[in-house]
């Protein structure tokens, strides 16, 4: 893929909106452009996650620890970004992620993102306020199924 096709593909990113284009086109060009054939793993569950990965053609099945390996839970396409938090945190990967067919990915490395976030401080703002408001969201969400729990475990509830 070309420099500027990989800016296009980041400029769709939610996580990567508070980017300029010119930011965009660091980040591209310092992240890495890796293939993988069908069936391969970009990464498996409990692996050390150090980056994220654009999906630049192709779709990758994602697979959760102690799932029906062969049922995938999702399956992404162009334009996903798979592996998002560990560009912003430490840890181990929660799933496998498998190549369905031919995939080309962006491989964004946490170092890299880090120092991006390092130079430009707007854009880290920025990307906490989004993270703040996907958790109150993910909150609210847990709340009214915690709710709906309630009622059905209460007498005459369910």
């Amino acid at each position: 893929m070309s420099l500027e096709t990989d800016v296009r593909l980041l400029q769709q990113l939610p996580l990567l909106s508070g980017f300029s284009e010119e930011k965009l086109r660091l980040l591209a060009f310092s992240a890495e452009n890796r293939s993988f054939r069908d069936g391969q793993r970009l990464f498996s569950a409990g692996d050390w996650a150090d980056s994220g990965y654009v999906v630049s053609s192709g779709k990758v099945a994602i697979h959760t620890e102690g799932s029906d390996t062969e049922q995938p839970v999702t399956i992404v396409e162009r334009g996903a970004l798979v592996g998002e938090l560990s560009l912003i945190v430490e840890g181990v990967r929660p799933a496998t992620a498998v190549a369905v067919g031919p995939v080309e990915v962006i491989q964004i490395r946490r170092v890299l993102f880090r120092r991006m976030l390092e130079e430009f401080p707007d854009v880290a703002v920025s990307i906490q306020t989004r993270f703040f408001s996907r958790l109150e969201e993910t909150n609210q969400a847990l709340a009214k199924v915690a709710g709906r729990l309630k009622s059905i475990e209460e007498p005459g509830g369910g």
